[in-house]
């Protein structure tokens, strides 16, 4: 079994994928107006139009409605990426942190609030455990 993605619900396609394209830097592929997709070498960020949840079962995801899930990206530079999304991100939850296990941090939250974590491996073991 591979991971290959995780889908966000929106009510707002079109905002929600200017924001993570403007965030990661990586332009995304759109299937049609309720469905695009932002591919990194790893896995894909897909983000679908709250239209597109009767297909799979009505109800069953609500947009803007997650508090237990952080989507994480590995970035080389947090500080970096921090210092260019001040000003266009508009909810930071913390400032770049190192964290006890080794990981430079960084969170925040999307439009539709979900939580966003950019990270930098920084202690040796962090690095040994990300190296590519």
């Amino acid at each position: 079994m591979n991971f290959v993605s995780i889908r966000i619900i929106t009510g707002d396609v079109a905002r929600l994928v200017d924001f993570y394209e403007r965030a990661t830097e990586v332009s995304a592929t759109w299937a049609n107006q309720d469905f695009a997709e932002l591919r990194t070498t790893s896995a894909t960020l897909a983000i679908g139009s709250t239209r597109t949840v009767p297909l799979f079962a009505p109800g069953s995801a609500r947009a803007a409605d997650n508090r237990s899930v952080i989507l994480e990206f590995l970035v080389d530079d947090v500080d970096s990426v921090y210092k260019n999304l001040s000003g266009f991100v508009e909810d930071f939850v913390n400032e770049p942190t190192t964290m006890p296990w080794g990981n430079r941090a960084l969170l925040f939250r999307d439009p539709d609030g979900n939580l966003v974590n950019f990270f930098t491996p920084v202690t040796p073991a962090a690095v040994e455990k990300f190296a590519r």
